[in-house]
């Protein structure tokens, strides 16, 4: 019995930390709510690395611009229990409505990227709001769909779409 429980100890201690690069926007009351949504992230597990701030139109609606940054995640979930077990949960908390228009304005929406270098959900990947800042965290990734490195994605892309760094704000 001993042994079974040293051998349970030590294979608890080698579970794998999944990367995570998670996408977390706002556009109601932003310069409140990133700060939150990166602490909440931080009870639940690692948060790695965070890129700078960056304001952007809305997509899809004319709802106030939006922050957006996106961070690197360490958790030993995979990405649909993440995403409902802490994802979704920070949302509610942080009073996110899922309203039939799902470019409606929000509190906070954090999205799943990019998990063990797999990309998810491709569709995100054309949007500056996730390229640019993702960017700053893995310049040499290969985009998904035009298999440039991202750094020169993101370079291409800034100067086809207004996307600004917001420098005098910043999240640690």
């Amino acid at each position: 019995m001993r042994n079974q429980l040293a051998w349970k100890s030590n294979a608890d201690a080698m579970t794998k930390l999944h990367h995570a690069y998670l996408s977390i926007g706002s556009n109601i009351e932003p310069e409140v709510y990133l700060p939150k949504a990166i602490q909440m992230l931080r009870e639940y597990g690692q948060v790695m690395n965070i890129s700078s701030i960056w304001e952007s139109e809305a997509v899809g609606s004319d709802g106030p611009n939006f922050l957006n940054v996106c961070v690197l995640f360490l958790t030993d979930l995979q990405p649909v229990d993440l995403k409902e077990q802490i994802i979704r949960p920070i949302e509610s908390r942080l009073g996110r409505i899922r309203y039939a228009d799902k470019n409606a304005p929000r509190t906070i929406d954090i999205d799943i990227v990019l998990f063990n270098d797999m990309p998810l959900n491709t569709n995100y990947w054309s949007y500056a709001f996730v390229a640019v800042p993702l960017a700053e965290l893995i310049p040499d990734f290969v985009h998904p769909i035009s298999g440039e490195k991202l750094s020169y994605f993101s370079k291409q892309i800034q100067s086809q779409v207004w996307i600004v760094p917001r420098v005098n704000m910043t999240i640690s």
